[in-house]
């Protein structure tokens, strides 16, 4: 999933729709996932964030300011965790900030907050 293409094939994730400006109240940008309904051979979900042309635009993280990632339950209308960014990623185009994944049949949540130069390529090095 990404912004190219903004639900999963099952349907369990979406992505609300790129934000370029950052204006406004709340969340800049949201990803919907419906655990129930991700693929039960499904064992992590990976939160990677890019900035999209990020080399000829000449941008990288460093001029991001207020970063997080943010567990919402919507039954409940409460959060579950906030996991702010608290490096200056100055270099980086791409951010994994955690992942969700499922241990004893149990999903977790894992902040991770490391940085990639290369965008979402270098980040997709990693499983290839």
């Amino acid at each position: 999933m990404f912004y190219n293409n903004l639900v999963s094939p099952d349907g369990s994730v979406e992505h609300t729709g790129d934000n370029l400006t950052g204006d406004g109240d709340g969340d800049d940008e949201q990803i919907k996932i419906d655990l129930s309904k991700v693929d039960p051979r499904t064992t992590e979900i990976c939160v990677v964030v890019t900035i999209h042309d990020a080399e000829n635009r000449r941008q990288n993280f460093g001029q991001v300011r207020n970063s997080f990632i943010r567990i919402f339950d919507a039954a409940t209308n409460s959060d579950i965790l906030k996991y702010e960014l608290e490096e200056d990623f100055s270099i980086e185009t791409a951010i994994e900030f955690g992942r969700i994944y499922k241990k004893d049949d149990k999903w977790k949540f894992e902040a991770i907050g490391a940085g990639m130069k290369g965008g979402l390529a270098d980040y997709l090095k990693k499983y290839n």
